[in-house]
């Protein structure tokens, strides 16, 4: 996991100007053996589901943010880390009895948490960053570059959608309806162009000098602003072409209920 986002708190003062100084993950003590960081990190995707996660910093840094320039690696299940697991829209219905139909992916699910660090060791061998903070900035803006391009993930979640809408099409019956071929058009066009930016932005990445290849910054860019816009407007489509029934269909506990399922 790349632990790299914190609360951050005031956004017009840096992590040392802030009124609480754990509002970015900082370096609070060290001995011999390495270091000990406190702190909290925000928006955790799949961070349970990690062996390893990477701290890193999340904002350019300067001489008097020196302790906030800690990058290192921790065990998921080290001594001092907490997760506090984020909420979904539909978390109840798993227990419920709602583990087919209600949930999406029945067997995998993705979830976020917050991390929160109390005086976690880090040992020297797993520290790549310690108190190096004209680097910061750079490190930001590389991860940033890999990561705002990943998210041409979410195209995969656009095919489903897309395929669901066409699927609801078909069982209502109009699936010749010019406006509704329509927009299930304009749910495939702006699902590909996330995914054409997200490959483009690969496409056209450098070598650089360690022989690793870092992707084209602005293309990535690109890629996640759209996903900041179209995907809402896919999903708005979709629910547009299923009408009202799909935003207050009955559960999936309503369907096996032996009195209620039948009728």
């Amino acid at each position: 996991g790349g632990a790299m986002t914190d609360p951050k708190g005031d956004r017009s003062k840096g992590p040392s100007e802030q009124d609480d100084p754990d509002l970015f993950t900082r370096i609070v003590d060290s001995d011999e053996k390495g270091v000990y960081v406190s702190g909290a990190k925000a928006h955790q995707t799949g961070c349970i589901n990690s062996h390893w996660i990477i701290l890193m910093p999340t904002i350019r840094l300067t001489q008097n943010d020196k302790e906030y320039a800690i990058v290192g690696a921790i065990p998921a299940d080290v001594k001092g880390l907490t997760y506090i697991y984020g909420r979904q829209s539909c978390d109840t219905r798993v227990m419920e009895g709602g583990g087919d139909i209600d949930l999406g992916n029945a067997k995998f699910g993705g979830q976020e948490a917050m991390m929160i660090l109390d005086r976690v060791f880090i040992s020297w061998d797993k520290v790549f960053m310690n108190g190096e903070f004209e680097f910061a900035s750079m490190l930001v803006e590389r991860f940033t570059c890999y990561h705002r391009r990943s998210y041409v993930c979410k195209t995969g979640l656009g095919d489903v959608l897309i395929g669901a809408a066409a699927t609801i099409a078909d069982y209502n019956g109009v699936p010749n309806v010019s406006h509704i071929k329509d927009k299930i058009i304009e749910m495939t066009h702006l699902n590909e162009t996330i995914f054409a930016a997200g490959i483009a932005s690969s496409h056209q990445g450098h070598k650089m000098k360690s022989g690793v290849y870092l992707n084209d910054d602005m293309l990535a860019q690109v890629c996640i602003h759209n996903v900041t816009r179209f995907p809402y407007e896919i999903s708005r489509l979709a629910q547009d072409i299923a009408g009202g029934l799909m935003v207050t269909l009955p559960s999936e506990k309503d369907f096996r209920h032996p009195e209620a399922g039948p009728m």
